[in-house]
């Protein structure tokens, strides 16, 4: 009997313990998610202890005392095993190494703070208290840079920075030095792109849409997004969030939109975006479900996926003529509602505060901006207190407008920094790079796809993405999956390339 068909093999060993690792991760996911949309105030606390306690139990359960001793022997017996097997090997050895550095009571104090920190900035952010959310941030802060030293001291031949350590977590094979190159590629080239497009946007009439547009009938348009996009309502479910995300497992997949009564596109390009993440998510590989390799790559590779979704299909301006007769549909006042006042309104350029409500051109320098704060908060050359000032210089620095006191629109305005996620937001630009790099691809590979989205058919799109990416998961590096699905790695030249298509020259 081979090796691999051993149950009590090394492998096979390891095997189960990620098993149980994933079901354990599993449950920690749906309570994150309950705690998101649907837990009372009151629970905060309990919750809170609960999702510490199952952090601990994962933590021992990956970092038990005869884990080394198994790799080893697995390694010893590497000739037995597959190159699928080979590979999961290989991520549960990246999965362990990331988590051996860090002891369980930095771990717990981490849950608890991050826990804290974020469901107390629910109400103050929109209290605009900066100095009610310091004292919690400032904890979380010190906790995600003792792990960021942690993790750098591990492989200190990997990560020149603690920073660096961070970024792995989110961008595996996307390293800073990377990062930096593309991102100061951009920052030269795209505030003057910005200001091109925005002079050029001067003479299109100015599209308002008055509402109120009622959420229940925003609720059931995005309900038809989803459908026309491909999703299982049998194995996932829309809710709202105060910012929408998308989570949940195999054959649970949970997205979250939000929405304002007074317009309708926020919900609709929300829903869009996290139905890109939810479909990379259900198109992963079954048989490896519950193992390291069987996940998604990265989070540079998942926001391509939602960016794809969101900037290449729902913003298309054949996509556009195909959705506009639903919207008008669904509201009575928007009865002769045409695709392209539907497109001009999705491709307004502005220069203003909000990150998740930017348009595709300004976005990258919101990213850029946090990247450079971040960055300097986990390497120490920035404290928590100087962040409002920090980001009102650069925002009037890049985008040309103000937050000086404005902390809700400012530097409260994301959770990510709530819960220590430090190191997770370069992966949005990278992302919307790679949606600009596949879809040109898919553009020279299918003369159809006008045609295609026209009628509202995305199937060859997510054919394409199932061959190239998700059906992949982990068993290449993030630069390889781009390689074998376009022919090179992530360039920047494909977003700027877009940009100036769609915003100058008007072509789709």
């Amino acid at each position: 009997m081979s090796l691999i068909e051993t149950s009590t093999s090394p492998y096979k060993k390891l095997e189960r313990r990620f098993s149980r690792l994933a079901k354990l991760s599993h449950a920690e996911t749906f309570l994150h998610w309950d705690s998101a949309v649907m837990m009372p105030d009151g629970g905060a606390e309990g919750r809170a202890e609960a999702l510490a306690e199952l952090g601990a139990i994962r933590h021992e359960l990956l970092t038990h005392a005869s884990v080394p001793e198994t790799f080893a022997l697995a390694d010893s017996e590497l000739e037995n095993l597959s190159e699928n097997q080979r590979s999961n090997l290989w991520e549960m050895k990246r999965s362990w190494q990331q988590s051996t550095c860090l002891p369980v009571d930095l771990v717990q104090a981490k849950t608890i703070a991050g826990s804290k920190c974020e469901h107390a900035w629910r109400d103050q952010r929109q209290a605009n208290d900066w100095a009610g959310f310091l004292p919690n941030f400032k904890e979380v802060l010190n906790l995600a840079r003792e792990e960021a030293r942690c993790r750098q001291a591990a492989e200190p031949e990997r990560f020149t920075s603690p920073y660096d350590a961070m970024l792995d977590l989110y961008a595996c094979g996307d390293n800073a030095a990377f990062i930096s190159e593309v991102f100061g590629d951009l920052k030269s080239r795209l505030p003057d792109l910005i200001c091109e497009v925005v002079e050029h946007q001067k003479s299109r009439p100015k599209i308002e849409l008055a509402g109120p547009f009622p959420i229940p009938a925003q609720q059931t348009l995005s309900h038809t997004l989803m459908d026309i996009l491909g999703f299982d309502f049998n194995q996932g479910r829309l809710d709202a969030s105060v910012h929408p995300f998308s989570t949940g497992d195999y054959g649970d997949q949970r997205i979250t939109t939000r929405y304002n009564e007074q317009e309708f596109l926020q919900a609709l390009l929300g829903t869009a975006h996290e139905m890109g993440h939810a479909s990379y998510e259900a198109g992963l590989p079954s048989e490896w479900r519950n193992q390291p390799v069987g996940e998604s790559r990265n989070m540079s590779i998942h926001e391509g996926q939602s960016l794809l979704f969101e900037k290449q299909i729902f913003i298309h301006r054949s996509f556009c003529d195909f959705l506009a007769p639903k919207i008008g549909a669904a509201f009575p006042s928007l009865n002769n509602f045409t695709g392209e006042q539907l497109w001009q309104l999705n491709t307004q350029v502005k220069q203003d505060f909000i990150r998740v409500d930017a348009d595709e051109v300004t976005y990258p320098m919101h990213i850029i901006l946090r990247y450079e704060i971040e960055s300097a908060l986990i390497n120490g050359d920035m404290e928590a207190a100087d962040v409002p000032d920090a980001w009102d210089e650069k925002m009037r620095a890049y985008l040309g407008v103000s937050t000086s006191g404005n902390f809700k629109d400012g530097c409260m305005q994301d959770m990510h920094w709530t819960d220590g996620s430090f190191g997770y937001f370069p992966s949005y630009t990278l992302g919307a790079i790679n949606a600009a790099q596949l879809f040109d691809h898919m553009k020279k590979d299918n003369g159809n796809l006008e045609t295609e989205l026209a009628s509202g058919n995305v199937n060859s799109i997510k054919t394409y993405l199932q061959e190239n990416i998700w059906r992949k998961a982990s068993f290449s590096e993030s630069q390889a999956l781009m390689l074998e699905a376009t022919g090179q790695g992530t360039n920047a030249n494909f977003l700027l390339n877009h940009i100036r298509a769609r915003y100058l020259q008007e072509q789709y």
